[in-house]
């Protein structure tokens, strides 16, 4: 590679300056790596100029912004036909709930049914779908036409649509106001027109609310971030200055577990022995060994006399020449025998330690 193609060190810093002000994707790349990596900081810095800091194309982060504009805005008319759906549902509901309990009025009844009529011959219809390019029959062989006979009458229609705009928008209020209760309980004592006011900041302040909230979750996140690293610093400082000491505590607690284990072991290879014992000498097989050894206990009794007679002797005839050296001799042969009757002996006591 020729000496042209290497950055320089104050390049390199000012590519790395560039890049860590860029909003690239996420790529989990230290200061260290980039410096290491001039080039490859090089080709993130030409990337940012196309791509958005979740790694998207900038045309087609635009669609997404779009079409995310475009499904929010189908969510709202979505939700407001919904709920409107649901009130609407309710009142019925509510009326049924009532008649079974108070007589209600006549201008009740009609609203009601009138209402109830309408809400069924339009669910039908969409049932039915478009009678257009239909290739299978009709449901129950009905047609729109059939259906349109059983709308309600369209004076009827007209004054039953007037009244559900008040119903509708009574029936709001009072879910307003039962949300403004719960989130602030003392609004309950307030006018309805103090609860009006109330009601019409509240989209606001719960906006601000939820918006502290993520702020605050943010920070809650970058706070457990932040402790997870000091906690892995510290404990690698404590670790790093009680190794030695902690290390020093574990090597005297094995040699002392090493002791104790080693003394187990002592013992019960002295078990083993005596049970070895034991069992090759039964009661009978001691007690002749008992009087063996009382046996040897009296021969060597008997040398040692021999022995101490042949010393007088010797000293007696120390004087003497050939005489002197056959009582060596003599002497010699006792003490070896008692030595070997006392040997005898000793491994007999052994036996019975």
């Amino acid at each position: 590679m020729a000496s042209g193609d290497f950055c320089s060190p104050g390049e390199g810093m000012e590519i790395l300056q560039q890049v860590c002000s860029k909003q690239l994707p996420p790529c989990n790349l230290s200061k260290e790596d980039l410096l290491q990596n001039p080039y490859f900081s090089k080709l993130l810095l030409n990337l940012s100029q196309h791509v958005d800091e979740s790694g998207l194309s900038l045309t087609l982060a635009k669609e997404q912004a779009q079409a995310w504009k475009e499904v929010r805005l189908h969510k709202t008319t979505w939700l407001r036909s919904e709920i409107l759906h649901r009130v609407i549902q309710e009142l019925l509901v509510d009326y049924y709930v009532k008649i079974q309990d108070t007589n209600v009025t006549s201008e009740d009844k009609k609203f009601h049914e009138t209402l109830e009529q309408r809400l069924l011959v339009t669910e039908l219809m969409r049932l039915l779908g478009p009678s257009q390019e239909r290739e299978i029959p009709p449901l129950l062989g009905l047609e729109k036409a059939d259906l349109l006979e059983l709308m309600p009458l369209s004076e009827d229609f007209v004054w039953m649509r007037a009244r559900l705009q008040q119903e509708v928008e009574e029936q709001l209020k009072k879910k307003c106001f039962t949300l403004l209760c719960y989130y602030d309980p003392n609004s309950d004592a307030d006018s309805e027109t103090v609860k009006a006011a109330k009601v019409w900041k509240l989209a606001e302040v719960l906006v601000g609310e939820q918006q502290q909230c993520q702020d605050a979750k943010s920070q809650q996140k970058e706070q457990m971030l932040l402790l997870e690293k000091k906690s892995a610093a510290y404990s690698q400082r404590l670790l790093q200055e009680h190794r030695l000491k902690t290390q020093s505590e574990l090597d005297r607690i094995n040699a002392q577990y090493l002791e104790v284990k080693c003394g187990a072991m002592i013992l019960k290879l002295r078990m083993e022995e005596l049970k070895i014992l034991s069992d090759t000498y039964t009661v009978e097989k001691v007690e002749v060994h008992r009087l063996i050894r009382d046996r040897l206990e009296g021969a060597i009794h008997l040398q040692e006399q021999d022995m101490e007679n042949s010393r007088q002797v010797l000293n007696s005839y120390e004087v003497l020449g050939e005489e002197f050296d056959r009582l060596v001799k003599e002497y010699t042969v006792l003490k070896q025998a008692t030595e070997n009757k006392r040997w005898a002996l000793q491994e007999f006591s052994k036996v019975y330690r």
